[in-house]
């Protein structure tokens, strides 16, 4: 056991957030920590953290622990470069290696007693050194910055020239590389576009230290977590399994609490009348006072509670045409760079669409063009008949800090009457004294809320979404899920929630800098699909055939079941792909071979990196023999012979690395 936390309390002021929290993580578990938006998660973790004070209770923690924690927006304040800040992550190990550079320049012109003494420093020195993996700095350092989506940036990229969202992400990298025996992070997911997403699962999947993860993110969870603790009503209840399984567990703990307090209320009803029948008879007065007593002995099970949440609905005035949208050959720029060019898409009536790409491709961008708060320099943009737009900005940038809840949707709906806007909030969880808070104190959930009410009155035929499930806890979520499956309008979003993408969307517009190619399907089929085309474009590539698959063009069909010349369908494609040779023998024998063939170059690698560092070795070894102390001709060869070997070893690693990936 790393932690234990028991009988934790806290309050603010009288309120208390947290009443008799008992907990622990044990080495290597992997734990998902829930509950609604203001349910004190991140109090929790601050305070198991060592960040925030707690009224009462006890933690124990064992003894050199090390805990690296990161809040939602813990970004970083540094005059440092990308690469210099994450290297400021192996100090120790880098004065250690500054100090084997002083150690083997003294060598080469010391003698005696002095020498002997600076030859045992520096055998000790550079085994530590190898065993705490310095070789492998800068490798370590660039497959980080690669992974957390820093790849492409300049070398001299200062962090203070990073917005809030990258610093966070440069934070996270940064604390993973310190690889703590917990890692505690509060919404890690926040900022991060879908690869970034992937690659993060997959290093936290494999991370050797314990996990505690606040995240509103369902696929993550259900990808990482292999517990749950839910802050229910100030207490902590623990889940064993993933998101899905803590979903299930809770759904059938909740019935099988209802039916026993159903049962207790049946039992009580009866005992109750039978007292009441009974203790005026003298013949049944003693085995009434029985039944009385029973009833007040009885241990009264209290009705389990059902979470409150948010229920709403979206509708619309009047139906929009057949054609929604039609856009064509859009493009921008930003500081005479350009982000995107030859953007077209098009939206029929009941079409629900998801833009995706990379991180500063350009889709909130898109979206702004489309409903005109950007101008593109080319291109055209078509709405269609009876189109009545309502957007959904991640920013809240149309809210006024100054307003209180009731009165920012009460200001943007002057026709309605107090009760009517109150009716709405209270679906939206602004009930009694909640709708009287201001704007400024929200949190990103509860702004999110609001936003979400204002949209839903507008009652818009189109609705456009930017990053809608951001800062939404899971319930809401949910909520919204429900009110947009239901909507009979058209929906245009962007969106790095997976599982938000697998149940909405219709279709995937992937946008890059050369413009929008479409997919049926959802994100699952989306990925499918790219790994299919992957795969015909290597095998293409091989046979000297060129392309394997004719670039999809961006129209959307009116019906999935619809054939459209030269698009990429779940049907058309795969079909021609079998009939050209995809999925045959020989494909999977070529997919084997490269596979054996990627396997055996790993281990010969990583034998050539056991071999080198043998090798390394021995030349320390030699440059602190007696036998050398006086041949400064050998000792200057011995010196350039190490660097250059170790300049070979971190080539190796650099490979070893591109391989595992």
């Amino acid at each position: 056991m790393l932690l234990q936390a028991v009988g934790i309390h806290k309050y603010y002021a009288a309120t208390p957030i947290l009443t008799d929290i008992t907990m622990h993580i044990n080495e290597g578990e992997k734990i998902g920590l829930v509950g609604v938006n203001g349910a004190g998660k991140s109090t929790l973790m601050r305070i198991l953290a060592g960040e925030e004070s707690y009224d009462s209770g006890t933690i124990h923690r064992q003894k050199d622990l090390t805990i690296g924690y990161l809040a939602q927006d813990g970004g970083l304040g540094s005059d440092n470069t990308l690469h210099e800040e994450l290297r400021s992550v192996f100090t120790d190990l880098l004065r250690m290696e500054e100090e084997l550079r002083q150690l083997e320049a003294e060598m080469a012109t010391a003698e005696g007693a002095e020498l002997e003494s600076a030859m045992r420093r520096y055998a000790d020195l550079s085994e530590q050194f190898r065993q705490q993996r310095g070789y492998e700095i800068d490798a370590r350092v660039r497959s980080m910055l690669s992974g957390m989506g820093f790849a492409d940036y300049p070398a001299d990229t200062l962090v203070s020239a990073l917005s809030g969202g990258q610093k966070t992400r440069l934070a996270l990298a940064k604390l993973l590389l310190q690889e703590p025996d917990i890692l505690m992070l509060d919404e890690p997911t926040n900022y991060l576009d879908i690869p970034t997403l992937t690659w993060l699962e997959d290093y936290l999947r494999h991370y050797r230290g314990a996990l505690l993860i606040i995240s509103h993110d369902r696929y993550f969870l259900d990808v990482i977590v292999d517990s749950i603790i839910e802050i229910e009503g100030t207490k902590a209840v623990r889940y064993t399994g993933n998101y899905t399984k803590f979903i299930e567990q809770k759904a059938a703990n909740y019935e099988k609490q209802l039916k026993q307090y159903e049962q207790q209320q049946a039992e009580i009803a009866r005992l109750e009348d039978f007292v009441q029948r009974n203790l005026a008879r003298s013949s049944t007065s003693g085995r009434a006072k029985s039944r009385r007593k029973m009833l007040e002995r009885m241990e009264r099970i209290n009705k389990p509670g059902e979470i409150k949440r948010a229920h709403f609905s979206f509708q619309i005035e009047r139906m929009t045409g057949s054609d929604v949208l039609h856009a064509e050959g859009l493009s921008y720029a930003y500081e005479d760079r350009v982000i995107f060019q030859g953007a077209s898409l098009s939206l029929k009536r009941g079409d629900s669409a998801a833009l995706v790409g990379p991180n500063g491709i350009g889709k909130s961008t898109l979206l702004k063009l489309l409903i005109g708060e950007l101008q593109s320099p080319e291109g055209s943009i078509t709405w269609g008949t009876n189109v009545k737009i309502g957007y959904y900005d991640q920013e809240h940038e149309n809210l006024n800090p100054e307003n209180t809840v009731l009165n920012e949707v009460w200001d943007a709906y002057p026709h309605l009457d107090e009760v009517e806007i109150r009716t709405v909030l209270g679906g939206f969880l602004f009930s009694g004294e909640a709708a009287e808070k201001r704007i400024r104190d929200l949190s990103g959930g509860e702004r999110a809320r609001v936003s979400l009410a204002k949209l839903m009155l507008q009652n818009a035929n189109v609705l456009i979404f930017d990053e809608p499930t951001n800062h939404l806890d899971l319930y809401s979520k949910e909520a919204l899920e429900a009110a947009l499956v239901d909507y009979e309008g058209t929906l245009l979003f962007v969106s790095h929630d997976r599982y938000f993408l697998n149940k909405m969307a219709d279709y995937i517009l992937e946008l890059s800098p050369d413009g929008i190619r479409t997919y049926l399907g959802n994100y699952d089929d989306y990925v499918e699909k790219k790994a299919e085309l992957a795969e015909l474009h290597e095998l293409a590539s091989a046979e000297g055939k060129g392309t394997a698959a004719k670039p999809a063009s961006t129209s959307v069909p009116t019906a999935p079941a619809k054939q459209v010349p030269n698009r990429l369908s779940a049907s058309d494609v795969p079909k021609a792909a079998r009939s050209s040779a995809a999925r045959t023998y020989e494909e999977e024998k070529q997919a084997r071979r490269e596979e054996r063939a990627r396997q055996r170059r790993l281990e010969q690698v990583e034998a050539q990196i056991t071999a080198k560092e043998e090798t390394i070795a021995d030349i320390e070894a030699q440059l602190i023999d007696p036998d050398n102390l006086h041949d400064y001709v050998k000792l200057q060869e011995l010196h350039e012979q190490l660097e250059h070997e170790r300049e070979e070893l971190e080539q190796l690693y650099e490979e070893w690395g591109r391989l595992m990936e």
